[in-house]
């Protein structure tokens, strides 16, 4: 029998173990305990240490949130005791581990919800289990995606249509089926497993990822209604659940140490581009980052060195590369000779964790290169930004559809390739690709009319989570819903 008084509402929050995940996560947790909610972030201990400040600050503000730890099953997918976020990762065969770890933490879970009755459970999608373990407490589950409703509906339509079925090459461009917008892909732009037809890990993570989207409760989404009203409509009537849009949830970090704790410990050159673009104009810079999962090989850098370079734009680019650190011997064999003195006051090369929220929000900046994970895409927008899309991986080159063809607020790089692992060899986009979208976006009367769009919908995302606007009113009425199942 539960003994747990009904008065306030207690809901679980599981996160994926990566940073794409993790961070909108933690912030939804943050935003539900302040509505009145008790929330309780399950975290392994490396990744509790990553927002545990946050939390901290939290509840000295007097919000009811606490994080319960349980352990990463290193040892027993054979990974290092050091890693338990995918950000970690460096090769196909880690990742494998990291999905098997994943699967581990069932057991785990479980046993937190017996001990502590919560009203619900908020799990990412990557937790397929997670539908029957809130079903056996008799409890709600609700599915977080980590990506927009379009991108959700895309990937529905290319898995049951299968439309890159009946074309004769890779390269030959087809249309998507079944939308409101005309968007086009071609089948190099789609997921290996999805591409080759071969059934493996991942073709069966997705199947059981989609069953146990259609058992659960419904779906929580970090986006606002008015960004995608059609694809939101449409991927409720496909998965026959309820979608509550809630975000942008990265709006709940309203003070600049809330917005540089995010992730990560940031760099000292982190630090300092805030005081570089501090003497640029308005507008004047490029923010060029790719998230916290992309490695680029060192010819590909050097395409994206010369590229900027030959824009004549002024730029903040932010590097990560596979293995090597900045102390360690050959990390910067791929600049060009010359190429920080040459641009000493014009680029500004940050090597680590960028305080990417702060950098987005600056009147310096005009404009935002991105791999097009949701996160990013999402701060860009709220930031009233445009974008330059160079979709790498995972649904990155749905988002770019969104961005170019249905919002138009950006422009595409040249992006043709799905690729998770880069071949060291391999230039996927070329300098003048890169420096022809860079001019593209930041000067003209096309970069005005983008800008002029990305603010509008920078000053919609602000208005919908405050109080009255789409995503608090769908936010209290799932609160109201699960207030009611609780009692």
């Amino acid at each position: 029998m539960d003994s747990k008084p009904h008065n306030k509402l207690h809901i679980y929050f599981l996160p994926m173990m990566s940073p794409g995940h993790m961070i909108p996560m933690v912030d939804m947790a943050r935003i539900f305990a302040g509505r009145g909610v008790k929330a309780t972030l399950i975290l392994t201990p490396l990744n509790a240490i990553l927002v545990s400040k946050t939390i901290e600050r939290d509840r000295d503000l007097g919000l009811e949130i606490i994080i319960r730890l349980i352990n990463f099953p290193s040892a027993e997918v054979g990974l290092p005791e050091d890693i338990e976020n995918h950000s970690s990762i460096t090769s196909p065969e880690m990742s494998k581990k990291m999905y098997k770890a994943k699967e581990l933490l069932q057991q785990p879970v479980e046993k937190l919800l017996e001990e502590d009755f919560p009203d619900c459970l908020v799990a990412d999608m990557m937790f397929p289990w997670a539908s029957d373990v809130a079903t056996k407490r008799g409890i709600p589950r609700l599915v977080f995606h980590g990506t927009s409703a379009c991108a959700l509906h895309v990937n529905h339509i290319l898995n049951q249509q299968k439309p890159y079925k009946n074309i004769e090459s890779d390269s030959e461009v087809f249309v998507l089926p079944d939308l409101p917008n005309k968007i086009t892909m071609t089948r190099r732009q789609l997921p290996d497993y999805m591409r080759d037809g071969t059934e493996n890990h991942l073709t069966k993570l997705m199947e059981k990822i989609t069953e146990s989207v259609v058992t659960s409760y419904g779906v929580v989404i970090n986006s606002f209604r008015e960004l995608e009203p059609a694809y939101s409509e449409l991927y409720s009537k496909l998965i026959g659940r309820k979608v509550w849009h809630v975000g942008p949830v990265s709006l709940c970090n309203r003070d600049n140490e809330d917005k540089s704790c995010k992730g990560s410990k940031i760099s000292l050159s982190g630090h300092e581009c805030l005081t570089w673009l501090d003497s640029k104009k308005p507008n004047s810079v490029l923010y060029v980052c790719f998230g916290s999962l992309s490695y680029f090989s060192n010819v590909q850098l050097l395409e994206i060195a010369m590229g900027l370079e030959n824009s004549g734009q002024e730029f903040i680019w932010v590097v990560r590369k596979e293995k090597k650190t900045k102390e360690e011997e050959g990390w910067d064999e791929w600049l060009p000779e010359g190429f920080e003195k040459r641009l000493d006051g014009k680029g500004f090369i940050i090597r680590g964790w960028a305080p990417q929220v702060l950098i987005l929000d600056h009147a310096a900046i005009g404009g935002f290169m991105t791999h097009c994970g949701w996160n990013s895409m999402l701060e860009g927008v709220t930031a009233g930004v445009p974008l330059i899309t160079w979709p790498l991986f995972a649904e990155q080159f749905y988002n770019e559809k969104l961005v170019t063809d249905i919002l138009r607020i950006g422009v595409g790089v040249g992006s043709q390739e799905w690729c998770r692992w880069p071949d060291e060899s391999k230039i996927f986009v070329k300098r003048k690709d890169i420096e022809k979208a860079v001019v593209q976006l930041m000067v003209g009367e096309e970069a005005e009319e983008n800008r002029s769009r990305a603010r509008a919908l920078g000053e919609m995302a602000k208005k919908a989570v405050q109080k009255g606007g789409s995503s608090y009113n769908y936010l209290s009425a799932l609160l109201e819903e699960l207030k009611l199942n609780s009692n």
